[in-house]
């Protein structure tokens, strides 16, 4: 008897499993996982995209329970305030101090990003609504308190702009043309993608201890985005960094013309200066953003 018991044992003890194999981390067997999981997937014929589409914000959320909690009062105000610092940011500093502005964006996204996730810009706004990241009304939530916090935030440079003699004046985007609408459009449409794409990258660091990691990405994002259109626009088409890269502060950089020798002129520079500043680098957020979720699915990371 006693030697079966031993026998019992020794078997149990030997068909244990080690927790982990020799020589391999946790992480990388997790990965070794995912990959494995997405070539099983594509071997059987099966969709790897399966889910691209799928409701990533509350299900629950609409315009009839978005404001039973307070949170959202909290989120509206962290985009406010944060595109109205990025807002002076970018106007006191313009597109020429990339170091600067990396540091200002950082700082920006780390001390609002806990409220609402520090979207500061409508294009990123409505990328995280195209791949369903955020609720309809949340985002148009977002958008507004986006426009007011840019708004804001030039109010307050025209203040101190006033204080001063010889102040400077405050930015404003060259008149459109026939010649550079094209180029325009490319360049807004390039670096938008480029920040859609990040954002969308630094999603996967959004937890409480990874708050520099995500702040990193995003900054990292606008900063090359911003190096690409000023490196662009002047040495290869010929403009003189005619581009924001954000429609709420374009907005607030008077895109739209106030004067025209006729009211068609008028509306037709409106309606250019509305394709090139708004709707182009919205475009090309949702598809940095798709671009990002795309590689993401095929690549089996979880």
């Amino acid at each position: 008897m006693a030697n079966t018991k031993s026998k019992k044992t020794t078997s149990k003890k030997t068909s244990s499993k080690p927790k982990a194999v020799a020589g391999k981390s946790v992480k990388t067997e997790r990965a070794e996982t995912a990959t494995t999981s997405a070539s099983a997937i594509a071997s059987k014929g099966g969709n790897p995209l399966k889910g691209f589409f799928a409701k990533k914000c509350d299900k629950d959320e609409n315009i009839l329970t978005i404001f039973k909690s307070p949170r959202i009062w909290g989120a509206l105000v962290g985009e406010l305030v944060g595109t109205m610092l990025l807002t002076i940011l970018m106007i006191t500093l313009g597109v020429y101090q990339p170091l600067y502005i990396l540091i200002g964006v950082i700082a920006i996204t780390m001390a609002v990003y806990a409220f609402s996730g520090a979207h500061l810009n409508p294009a990123v706004t409505v990328g995280m609504m195209a791949t369903r990241r955020v609720s309809a009304i949340r985002g148009v939530l977002y958008i507004v308190a986006q426009i007011v916090g840019a708004w804001l935030g030039l109010i307050i440079m025209s203040g101190f702009r006033t204080m001063g003699e010889d102040a400077t004046e405050l930015p404003a985007i060259t008149a459109l043309t026939d010649a550079t609408l094209w180029k325009n459009i490319f360049i807004e449409f390039l670096g938008a993608a480029v920040i859609g794409f990040f954002f969308c990258r630094a999603q996967s660091y959004r937890t409480p201890k990874g708050a520099f990691t995500y702040a990193a990405v995003v900054a990292g994002g606008l900063t090359l985005a911003v190096l690409f259109a000023v490196v662009i626009s002047s040495n290869y088409v010929g403009l003189s960094s005619n581009f924001v890269l954000n429609p709420a502060i374009a907005i607030m950089e008077q895109i739209f013309p106030s004067v025209s020798d006729g009211f068609g002129e008028l509306m037709g520079s409106v309606a250019q200066s509305s394709l090139v500043y708004i709707l182009v680098p919205m475009i090309g957020a949702v598809g940095g953003f798709f671009l990002a979720d795309a590689s993401k699915k095929l690549s089996g990371e979880e």
